[in-house]
């Protein structure tokens, strides 16, 4: 049985409707495409209304018959826009494992693949310790909700209050801590 995340998921490529209007399209009845790739009519009308979900080497075989790649079934159309629920996202501490986090984040863009930046909700709680440095994909901007935030950019070290943003290339080392007593809660935007 799959999660309502993990169905929800897959009901946004729309595989079932797209196998369909490939059938429809060679005008080929669910006996003849159930003769070609040796499932039941039954199970590739399960798949068509979205009741069942292929596995790949089932829609492979959907595939080869009407001479489209997988990549067919998993390109996305239209314009790409997700929701993400306060309840659907999941909180990772940083540093993962037993170590006191410096901070948590939550993904606020996960559903979309091919991203062009990936958005998060930080919040820096506990003792004002700072994050380790790290360095990835060649930008980032912090907007500080709530709280204060220290950033130090490769050994520049700038304090940020409520409503305050910054900007910096995230390709050299660069960490986080809490200023001040109280929690502190960002918008933290990253491009790869």
């Amino acid at each position: 049985m799959l999660s309502d995340t993990l169905t929800d998921e897959l009901e946004r490529y729309r595989i079932g409707p797209r196998i369909k209007a490939l059938r429809l399209k060679k005008k080929m009845g669910l006996v003849q495409l159930g003769a070609h790739t040796g499932l039941s009519s039954a199970m590739l009308s399960k798949i068509e209304r979205g009741q069942l979900f292929p596995t790949l080497p089932t829609l492979l075989r959907i595939a080869l018959v009407f001479g489209v790649d997988l990549d067919h079934f998993f390109s996305k159309e239209g314009p790409r826009m997700a929701v993400t629920r306060k309840g659907q996202r999941l909180r990772l501490p940083v540093p993962a494992g037993g170590e006191i986090p410096a901070y948590s984040f939550e993904s606020l863009d996960y559903p979309i693949a091919d991203r062009r930046m990936d958005a998060y909700f930080a919040e820096f709680t506990g003792p004002a310790n700072p994050s380790k440095p790290h360095q990835h994909g060649s930008a980032e901007f912090i907007y500080v909700l709530s709280g204060r935030l220290n950033v130090n950019v490769d050994g520049e070290e700038v304090s940020l209050e409520v409503g305050d943003a910054v900007y910096f290339d995230s390709n050299v080392p660069h960490s986080y801590c809490r200023g001040g007593i109280g929690n502190c809660s960002a918008i933290v935007v990253t491009t790869p």
